[in-house]
């Protein structure tokens, strides 16, 4: 982030609501510059637009409003998921928590399961990735002797999956009842060459 882009994103916490006009009057400058940091800062998720302002008494045109990203102020969910979690598992023995676990993962395949009810191993293989990426997994498959591999690139649990490992059995349950097949996890987080851990789970 250049400097001038730091003290535009410093003052917008300061004042947690502002707009372009405001930034470029009291960072002395110009309303072009202070409106194409806000641009480079909105394109990056750093800043969002929360609403409009008028200006003027009468007739003003309204004029963006901005603030910090709510992405970077994050949220109390890592918390509350991690409380129901212990809810849900702390008191079931091993039986029960895998049929819980096979539960959530038909629910969540039953949203993600095409309308199509394609009995084709390679269609449901990129229909089950394509919705997977919807819910942030960035994942993908790869070919390999023993059947075909599901690519995990980013784990939406990430915060709160070392304390409750069950998450990943869910994922292999999800997988399980999207391909009709047995599906195993064989890799945890594992390192990649551009630094991001990964899961693999085989199927069949």
């Amino acid at each position: 982030m250049t400097t001038a882009r730091q003290k535009i994103f410093a003052y917008i916490q300061k004042r947690r609501s502002t707009t372009a006009a405001e930034i470029a009057r009291d960072l002395r400058m110009t309303p072009a510059n202070a409106r194409h940091h806000l641009a480079q800062l909105h394109k990056n998720g750093q800043v969002e637009i929360i609403g409009k302002r008028k200006v003027g008494k009468q007739g003003g045109r309204p004029v963006k409003l901005y603030a910090v990203s709510r992405n970077i102020l994050g949220d109390g969910l890592p918390s509350l998921s991690h409380h129901l979690l212990e809810e849900m598992f702390g008191s079931v023995n091993a039986p029960q928590r895998a049929s819980l676990l096979e539960k959530l993962g038909q629910r969540l395949a039953s949203s993600l399961k095409s309308g199509s009810g394609s009995t084709s191993p390679m269609l449901r293989l990129n229909e089950t990735v394509k919705h997977l990426n919807k819910l942030g997994y960035e994942s993908r498959w790869e070919a390999h002797a023993g059947g075909p591999r599901i690519i995990l690139g980013h784990c939406p649990y990430a915060a709160i999956v070392d304390a409750h490992p069950e998450l990943c059995e869910m994922d292999a349950a999800l997988l399980g009842e999207c391909l009709a097949q047995r599906v195993e996890q064989i890799g945890k987080l594992e390192g990649s060459e551009s630094g991001r851990p990964y899961c693999i789970f085989a199927v069949g």
